[in-house]
């Protein structure tokens, strides 16, 4: 019910194998945070935002919370009998607005004056994915694909990821006036879109993605400007890269995960990538950086890959979530990175909500991460992240 409060769930436990202090934020049933290419926490780093199935226990009906990180306590602010889909929220970065999608409809939340309004549904039997609020917070972003009939993705490795993409002749990126008042299509493609995300720093810059197994797909990154509809290529791919996981960094740069020629994005229970049968590269992975016009102006080589990074305000510290553990990792001088663990995470990875998704706060002193233990139950981690490794 909105408005209900919980009381904490927070723990103290040391890390085995970092010896760090770990939080353990929540304790009941299924709690996730908002996907990696947004953040959780508001901010002055007090407040998190997340997902949570108390009240709808042993169901997959997720409902908005907030949580205060000092007192623990946490309070339900929406009660949608459908539930927010998984990995379709997005917030301002100040916190004041919070979209989300309930089936066809998306919502818009004021944190501030708690109104919670439909302002969009969509007629036109589309999905509706990722949605980003632009900078000066006068637009919603987000793509819209045909539902297809194909087998749904999300199980162990992604089970349907190849075919739902083979399917998907109708993908489109849309834009939503904050208020429901305007709606239209800037781009249409006959591929399945996704990871829709508008630049922090300039409203009418917005990047998308072509969605599937990495090595199925020829150019992943496309950056559009949202006023006029042109589109560019953001690292134009060889049959060498495979690429995903892009997300902006608080600057307003691209960063992007290329696991070379083979790597079809999904995660394994090795420091080995899931391999396609053919095209297997010898090339070092690393994870790169693109300015808004689409060049590369820097990599940063990996020894192994992790499944998602994420960079701190300054891109001086960055994260990734391996196999077994929160990785933090630093550039040295010649491009190499410099790599400490911080948590063993010990996640199943076997649904996206088991994904760490590890991000820092705005000002890159805490850590946020998801770990699961079993189908019902993921909880939220906290960690304060080191000034050097």
């Amino acid at each position: 019910m909105v408005g209900t409060k919980y009381a904490s769930e927070k723990r103290m436990f040391t890390d085995i194998k970092s010896g760090a202090r770990i939080t353990q934020l929540t304790n009941h049933g299924i709690n996730v945070h908002f996907y990696f290419t947004e953040n959780s926490f508001d901010l002055n780093g007090e407040t998190i935002y997340f997902l949570s199935n108390r009240g709808h226990e042993e169901t997959e009906i997720f409902n908005l919370f907030k949580m205060n990180l000092e007192s623990g306590e946490m309070e339900q602010l929406t009660d949608d009998p459908k539930g927010i889909e998984f990995g379709k929220i997005t917030k301002t970065p100040d916190s004041e607005y919070i979209a989300y999608v309930t089936e066809r409809n998306i919502h818009l939340y004021n944190t501030k004056t708690r109104e919670n309004k439909l302002i969009y549904t969509d007629k036109e039997h589309m999905l509706i994915t990722q949605l980003s609020f632009s900078c000066d917070k006068q637009w919603i972003g987000f793509n819209r694909n045909e539902d297809v009939d194909a087998l749904p993705d999300g199980g162990p490795n992604y089970a349907g990821f190849k075919e739902k993409m083979f399917a998907t002749k109708d993908g489109r990126v849309s834009m939503l006036r904050l208020d429901g008042s305007e709606f239209h299509d800037v781009f249409r493609d006959t591929h399945w879109l996704s990871h829709f995300q508008f630049s922090p720093d300039d409203p009418e810059i917005a990047m998308f993605c072509h969605e599937g197994p990495w090595n199925y797909v020829q150019q992943r990154i496309w950056l559009m400007n949202m006023k006029t509809g042109d589109f560019w290529p953001c690292f134009r791919q060889t049959e060498d890269d495979c690429v995903g996981h892009e997300f902006w960094s608080q600057k307003g740069d691209i960063i992007f995960d290329n696991r070379r020629g083979g790597h079809d994005g999904t995660i394994s229970n090795s420091k080995s990538q899931v391999y396609a049968s053919q095209n297997m590269s010898t090339e070092t992975p690393y994870f790169g950086f693109a300015h808004k016009d689409g060049t590369v102006y820097r990599k940063i080589d990996m020894p192994f890959y992790c499944n998602h990074y994420f960079a701190n305000g300054d891109m001086s510290m960055f994260v990734g979530d391996a196999v077994e553990d929160i990785l933090l990792i630093k550039p040295d001088k010649d491009g190499k990175a410099k790599m400490k663990v911080l948590a063993n995470h010990n996640t199943t990875w076997h649904y996206q909500r088991s994904h760490c998704h590890p991000t820092f706060s705005w000002n890159g002193k805490k850590l946020l991460y998801a770990a699961d233990t079993d189908e019902w139950h993921d909880n939220l981690f906290l960690v304060d992240v080191p000034e050097d490794i």
